[in-house]
């Protein structure tokens, strides 16, 4: 079972020039000693381009306060969230009072698990998958130990990348309460049918939450046709700051038994964030969407937000392609995933025998290149490949990255790899 992702004709035409989108974000003048920093850890947190900084250091300097007072910062403060619930629904294509904040991905997880988790107990199962970040697993792990419900994990394919769609079809049944399935993994970058696998848990009663982190930089969410029940994003995947951010279904979030202050809002979706919100990161995630929609054209910020997603989509899986066949053309190398063609984004993780992650990653960063090494949390993924020791790396292209860069990464991992055999 497989994903397509719709791209309009010329998609890459509908598109900011490169130079221009690079223009916007300060961190690519950095330099390491004389060569232009190239960031391709764009899976653990991108750049931020300059409109979404400026928009936080208003809110801060010109807006500070907190919500639901007479005074004007507060009223200020209560427009500015709101304006930002609406940047987002436009972006999950939901209602603004379907979007909720928190501190991260993480934390929100555990927030709904655990508020799921009071009306479960034996003999309710959870559905994860091999494929996930830790973060859409552990949370509803922590249920078979604090509500005694079963845990049922779905194994994925190691040569393709890609989940066992069979598997997931024996897993799901009557005792099925909630399925958590990332949409695009963050070590893989595999692109799993989210709609289908939400139709398999729905026809058996069960929610479906989606772990959309990875996927939300490199394809468009749209929740009405994945129809999840729940689906979270990290900001700072797509350009924004440190923040998490919840799609609920209104009908579902409002019969949540979630954790909350007597006297707070019991109204969606407010009911699902507790406390305080980092209101600077709320605004700056509205502002990077806002970012996202700027790079293309439309009536609406969702028709230009659509544009753009297909056409960064497009333009990912030609540096995709390019990276892929340059990595796997290297003595020693191997490239992990679904190859180009496949569904999924522009994130390749690799290895080169004889080259601890760790030793490689310090090689590249001397040439200015910065990629991550690791488990990056997809524990499971990295034991099954066989590096659980050892580590991945791991090469994120974003819309920032350019083919030059690209070549720059490919030519010292090989000169890496040279050097080690004794070729050089």
């Amino acid at each position: 079972m497989t994903t397509t992702l719709a791209t309009p004709p010329d998609s890459s035409l509908q598109l900011v020039p490169i130079q221009s989108i690079r223009a916007r974000f300060p961190a690519l003048e950095r330099k390491s000693g004389s060569k232009p920093v190239a960031y391709f850890d764009g899976p653990g947190g991108t750049q931020v381009p300059r409109e979404v900084v400026e928009a936080m250091t208003d809110y801060l300097l010109n807006h500070n306060a907190n919500t639901h007072w007479s005074y004007p910062t507060s009223v200020e403060t209560d427009a500015a969230i709101l304006r930002s619930r609406q940047a987002l629904a436009d972006f999950f294509n939901s209602s603004p009072s379907e979007v909720a904040f928190g501190n991260n991905m993480t934390t929100i997880t555990f927030h709904v698990a655990r508020a799921l988790g009071r009306r479960l107990g034996p003999g309710d199962e959870i559905v994860v998958t091999e494929l996930d970040h830790q973060a859409n697993v552990a949370p509803w792990r922590a249920l078979a130990k604090e509500r005694g419900v079963t845990i049922r994990s779905v194994p994925f394919d190691t040569r393709t990348g890609e989940l066992l769609w069979d598997k997931l079809e024996q897993v799901i049944t009557n005792k099925t309460r909630v399925l958590a399935i990332g949409a695009a993994s963050n070590a893989l970058g595999t692109i799993s049918p989210i709609r289908e696998a939400a139709q398999l848990a729905h026809a058996k009663g069960a929610l479906c939450f989606v772990d959309a982190v990875h996927f939300a930089a490199h394809a468009m969410i749209d929740v009405k046709e994945m129809d999840c029940d729940f689906l979270v994003c990290s900001p700072y995947k797509f350009y924004g700051p440190h923040t998490g951010v919840l799609y609920g279904r209104a009908e579902v979030m409002e019969e949540l038994d979630v954790p909350k202050l007597d006297p707070a809002s019991n109204a969606i979706p407010e009911r699902m964030e507790t406390g305080t919100q980092n209101h600077e990161g709320i605004v700056g995630a509205g502002a990077a969407v806002d970012f996202l929609a700027s790079l293309s054209s439309g009536s609406t910020r969702r028709e230009r937000l659509v544009a753009a997603m297909a056409s960064l989509h497009a333009r990912g899986e030609l540096l995709l392609s390019r990276l892929w066949e340059g990595l796997s053309g290297i003595d020693g190398a191997q490239c992990f995933g679904p190859p180009p063609g496949r569904p999924r984004t522009s994130t390749v993780s690799f290895a080169v025998d004889g080259i601890p992650s760790a030793e490689l990653a310090k090689s590249l960063a001397r040439e200015g290149i910065f990629a991550s090494n690791g488990n990056f949390y997809a524990t499971t993924v990295v034991e099954q490949l066989g590096y659980a020791r050892e580590g991945l790396m791991r090469a994120g292209c974003a819309c920032y990255t350019t083919e030059e860069e690209v070549d720059r990464l490919i030519d010292v991992v090989k000169s890496t790899r040279a050097k080690i055999s004794g070729t050089a």
